[in-house]
């Protein structure tokens, strides 16, 4: 099941494509966010929840001629991770099989016929939008850090109208 939220609308759920047709009618961009909550399951199951949903969801934006799919939460294997081994490890067995998931779903709307921009924050928190944040494309200059929920949305909302980081993958942080 997936939850969308459109500009003031309560959330609806949807278990298949054909539900997503009349919520996206008349709809130019649409941010997913996307997240499981910590528990044992994401350290002893595969998920498939995060590429099952974006599955759905861009195969009813293409038709629907959504313009823009801008995403929130794609954390995979070009995310940064920690340099040590201790906490390199630790983080693999934490995450790596929903990073597998992840994975998948940037494969899916790199894939698409969709206008697409893949935010990757660091680790989230829930802090006040400052704007005293950073978009980095090149990998060299990716570090882990922290980066507050607002200015994350704040990130979002600007890529409405700037086409900047269109088919990149930039890496938010403080």
């Amino acid at each position: 099941m997936l939850a969308l939220r459109i500009s003031g609308l309560p959330r609806l759920r949807f278990k298949r494509r054909a539900k997503f047709r009349p919520a996206l009618t008349g709809i130019d961009v649409v941010i997913q966010s996307l997240g499981v909550s910590v528990g044992p399951e994401i350290i002893l199951k595969p998920t498939r929840f995060f590429s099952k949903a974006t599955r759905v969801l861009v195969t009813a934006m293409e038709e629907a001629q959504v313009k823009l799919d801008l995403r929130d939460g794609l954390r995979g294997r070009q995310q940064p991770r920690p340099r040590r081994v201790s906490l390199l490890c630790a983080f693999h067995l934490l995450l790596g099989r929903v990073y597998d998931d992840k994975d998948v779903q940037e494969r899916i709307v790199r894939r698409s016929k969709l206008d697409w921009v893949i935010v990757r924050p660091v680790i989230l928190t829930d802090g006040p939008r400052t704007n005293a944040y950073r978009a980095l494309v090149d990998p060299r200059r990716w570090t882990c850090g922290f980066i507050s929920r607002a200015d994350v949305a704040d990130f979002l909302i600007k890529q409405i109208d700037d086409d900047a980081f269109l088919h990149k993958t930039p890496v938010l942080m403080s």
